[in-house]
């Protein structure tokens, strides 16, 4: 037996630890520890949402939909969970959280679960329920701590009882990292199945669900062997997991195999052509409101109208045409020429495809949508079209048709003009009377030039903005616009022929088809309008410009197809164009002289550059360029015709006399060129039958004989053609028109038509 004092010392004891004491001391524990949790959840808020986790990348893609860009310093995508198949949905229920239907935010169990195995060796585990999940990732950061921890739980209970489930596993779903610089389902399914989220199966969802446990240890692609048996395993786990919750019948289970996902891709980049596009889309957006803060923010998909078949065919045409006979890198020459290129559907007005430069990341201006160059005498058959739609007259009273008769004399001063000038045209060849027609195929400056006058300055600007092109400082309502003194992108001269190929009726270019973010719809540029100049107006210009492919400087164009355009060639020979359309197809192209060597870009000449010792022009590689994409993407042919109602405006008013010295379209004084042209390709088209002599009708408001007086429509006195009978006029390739002709005086132009 015990002493007595032992006995009395254990009973002492016993008083002071009772049962009824230990508990009341735990319930105070745990009412202190309730307090204190109670505190800390009145004291820790819901923050803002962390600044990476509302970083979303903006997609920019073909037509087709397949990715051309993304842009932004998180690949993120949001998607909303409507989007998402319901079984991906329970895939990462199943994988992360079977309780998350049923908890508060916060599985008690699950946490001393994990603590458990973490404190007896067992691995770390983080017993973090979907909302846990979801709280770090969007609202705190990723550090391994006790506050974190605590804080997570706090948020957790508190974001459970404010959103919905569906909310929170939306959130979790579209913030988490899944490997491959890929954040959120969408990049994820992209990046690893080249698909969208919305398309699914439920075996790649079960495997995206699987990834989140170690992304980057679970990339089958590149993981080592051990790896792989952990992603497999992870993989049957999940899908288990959804047979026993009811989710997953399991017969199907049975027959699905494991989805291996695809090599990983770069992200695409704003090399080549992308970041022209790009930027091209964006500022299209900005026009349409969308603020430049917002489209930085992210969250868009831009759906672009370029066709990735033609924007290849385009590409290549350069690159064949004139990035091939290039030394861009030896020759100081070559390395100012500058190309730019835009073409569009004459019907709908989509951009197809957009040619930039060289390269975003080494030329970052885009050629295709600058306006700081001349468009030069690709601007003529604007002044036609105007001449045509108001019906206007010459000087002595003739409307204005395919068949009037101008004089094409090199320097003749205009009459009707209180603004002196005398253009010089092409070699200063003076070609006497000449029809519109044939003025439009050799792009005889000095018939425009009085034309403009006939017509009216302000008239032939407003037949331009109508058509599409726009108004700057230099868009100066004077006899010189005649030669497309204005600034011009390709973009904008696509725009306008698009507009006459289209029979007159408006043609907006269109870059962006849909734009959509998570929260709203973008209203994309409207892309036809109303009627802007006659159709018989602009059919006649059609027909005209026809005659200069068949017959005149832009024979380098022609192909199996039908075909309508012309060139330019602007003030010193600083840019060259061809612009150009089938029925089909409407497509500006251009040279541009840019020494970027200083400080500041400086226009120079193409002279010397794409052709050793002679000028540029738009009958040569631009014309080139154009023929080659026109044959490529309208695959090598077409059968399309022009459907052309031109009434009573082509003419025949005047018939185009022959004199001495005067050469005729068909038979031409002798000369040698200074260089040898090539051959026009051959098209099936019958040849125009020569002029007689001797014209069958007279014009009515001339009495004098057209044979050995030719016409003066603007009523001064006819003169000696300087030129004999023997002379040859320009090539009809030849630089051909443009830019600031010299107002007189002095007598002599400054600029090198074309």
């Amino acid at each position: 037996m015990g002493r007595p004092d032992e006995k009395a010392k254990k009973r002492g004891i016993r008083r002071l630890f009772t049962w009824k004491k230990i508990l009341g001391t735990l319930f105070v524990f745990c009412l202190i520890g309730a307090g204190a949790l109670y505190t800390v959840y009145l004291l820790v808020p819901v923050p803002s949402a962390n600044a990476e986790a509302t970083m979303q990348s903006n997609i920019y893609q073909y037509s087709n939909g397949k990715i051309l860009a993304r842009t932004g310093e998180i690949n993120r995508e949001i998607v909303g969970l409507e989007k998402i198949p319901l079984p991906v949905q329970r895939a990462f229920v199943a994988a992360e959280n079977k309780t998350f239907y049923k908890d508060h935010g916060v599985d008690i169990k699950g946490t001393t679960r994990a603590a458990w195995n973490t404190l007896t060796g067992k691995g770390k585990q983080g017993g973090s329920t979907i909302t846990q999940q979801y709280v770090k990732n969007f609202y705190l950061s990723q550090d391994q701590t006790a506050t974190r921890k605590l804080k997570e739980m706090v948020i957790a209970v508190k974001v459970d009882e404010e959103m919905s489930k569906s909310d929170i596993l939306a959130g979790y779903i579209n913030t988490s990292y899944y490997g491959r610089s890929a954040y959120g389902i969408q990049a994820a399914a992209r990046s690893y199945y080249g698909t969208d989220a919305a398309k699914l199966t439920t075996a790649q969802g079960a495997y995206l669900a699987s990834l989140l446990q170690a992304p980057n240890q679970y990339d089958w692609t590149s993981a080592s062997a051990t790896g792989r048996k952990l992603v497999e395993e992870r993989w049957n786990y999940v899908l288990d997991n959804m047979v026993e919750m009811g989710w997953l019948p399991a017969a199907e289970r049975a027959g699905l195999k494991f989805p291996v996902p695809r090599e990983p891709k770069p992200l695409p980049g704003m090399e080549g052509q992308t970041g022209y596009i790009v930027e091209a889309a964006n500022q299209e957006l900005m026009r349409q409101g969308v603020s430049e803060e917002d489209i930085k923010a992210g969250g868009w998909t831009i759906t672009l109208n370029i066709d990735e078949g033609k924007q290849k065919d385009l590409v290549a045409a350069v690159d064949k045409e004139l990035e091939a006979k290039l030394d861009r890198k030896g020759d100081k020459k070559a390395a100012t020429v500058q190309a730019g290129a835009t073409s569009v559907d004459p019907e709908t007005g989509a951009v197809v495809a957009m040619y930039g430069g060289v390269g975003a990341t080494e030329h970052w201006m885009s050629n295709a949508t600058r306006r700081d160059f001349q468009p030069a005498s690709t601007f003529k058959p604007i002044v036609l079209a105007s001449a045509l739609d108001n019906r206007a007259t010459t000087q002595d009273g003739r409307e204005i048709g395919l068949g009037t008769i101008y004089n094409g004399d090199s320097k003749r001063p205009v009459v009707g003009s209180r603004i002196p000038y005398a253009p010089e045209n092409e070699d200063d060849w003076s070609y006497g009377p000449v029809s519109v027609q044939r003025a439009t195929d050799k792009s005889i400056n000095s018939v425009y030039a009085q034309m403009i006058v006939d017509v009216g300055a302000e008239r032939t600007k407003k037949t331009a903005l109508s058509l599409g092109m726009k108004d700057g400082q230099d868009f100066a309502p004077t006899p010189a616009m005649a030669l497309g003194t204005m600034g011009a992108s390709t973009l904008d001269m696509a725009g306008a022929y698009a507009t006459l190929d289209n029979h007159g009726r408006k043609i907006t270019p269109a870059l962006v088809k849909t734009a959509q973010h998570r929260d709203r719809r973008v209203e994309t540029v409207r892309q036809t309008g109303e009627q802007v100049i006659s159709r018989r107006a602009a059919d006649t210009v059609t027909k005209a410009m026809r005659g200069v492919v068949e017959n005149g400087s832009g024979f380098r164009a022609a192909g199996d197809y039908e075909a309508a355009g012309k060139t330019g060639t602007s003030e010193n020979n600083r840019s060259a164009w061809f612009v150009g359309y089938t029925p089909e197809l409407v497509t500006a192209v251009a040279l541009f002289g840019e020494d970027t060597s200083g400080k500041i870009a400086e226009q120079v000449t193409l002279t010397d550059t794409v052709d050793p010792g002679r000028r540029a022009n738009g009958g040569g590689v631009p014309a080139k360029i154009w023929g080659a994409y026109t044959e490529r993407a309208l695959n090598g042919g077409s059968d399309a015709e022009f459907d052309l109602e031109t009434g009573d405006y082509d003419g025949g008013r005047d018939t185009e006399p022959t004199a001495t010295g005067s050469p005729t379209a068909t038979d031409e004084p002798t000369r040698e060129p200074t260089h040898t042209a090539t051959t026009p390709p051959a098209r099936t088209t019958t040849a125009p039958t020569p002029p007689p002599t001797t014209p069958t009708t007279a014009p009515p408001t001339r009495t004098e004989d057209p044979v050995t007086t030719p016409p003066t429509p603007t009523g001064e006195p006819t003169r000696e053609p300087t030129n004999t009978a023997t002379v040859q006029p320009p090539d009809p390739e030849g630089p051909d028109s443009g830019g600031d002709q010299g107002i007189l005086p002095p007598a002599r132009a400054t600029q090198q038509p074309g």
